[in-house]
């Protein structure tokens, strides 16, 4: 009986998910990029602010890309957006399509991750310091749903937290940004 029990313990252990490790900065972060490639390494764009914007792993129409794409071109060399793909929320029916087809529909030349997780027990370790005070020093939050934005400064510094209802024109962002 104790050998059973023992055997078990060992096989839950053993087949356990692995939990990563949240990084001290976000520049120790790298996340796999879309259709293979090179990783996106967070460490790159030390010296720029980084706009991370989860996005839907499958095609849901929106504006916010287009959006979000203007932005990237106007405050290229001073800012980087990355659109991490995620389907935390699930996908209305009928809206599937293939993860390439991003950059082809909706045209933006901003990187974009492979899928990952956003929320709940399998969040990235990127996401954990960005939604845990303790580890980004600014504030606890939650990812809502489509669009959320975080804003890192040059300094590798969470500054700003913006909800998926605020657009990419939106005079604060601006205002974080232009800073």
């Amino acid at each position: 009986m104790n050998f059973g029990i023992a055997m078990l313990f060992q096989m839950l252990f053993l087949f356990a998910p692995v939990a990563k490790d949240v990084p001290a900065s976000i520049y120790e972060c790298k996340a796999a990029a879309l259709n293979g490639g090179n990783d996106i390494d967070l460490a790159a764009y030390k010296g720029k602010k980084i706009l991370i914007v989860n996005v839907p792993s499958q095609l849901i129409s929106d504006r916010q890309y287009a959006d979000l794409d203007a932005l990237a071109k106007k405050y290229e060399g001073k800012l980087v957006v990355i659109g991490f793909l995620y389907d935390d929320f699930g996908i209305p029916p009928g809206e599937k399509q293939a993860h390439a087809d991003y950059r082809k529909d909706y045209s933006v030349s901003f990187p974009m991750t492979a899928k990952t997780k956003v929320r709940g027990p399998e969040m990235e370790p990127l996401y954990k310091w960005l939604t845990q005070k303790k580890y980004n020093n600014l504030k606890d939050s939650e990812v809502k749903w489509n669009f959320q934005k975080y804003l890192i400064n040059e300094r590798g510094e969470l500054v700003a937290v913006f909800d998926p209802k605020v657009r990419t024109t939106n005079p604060a962002l601006i205002a974080e940004i232009e800073k």
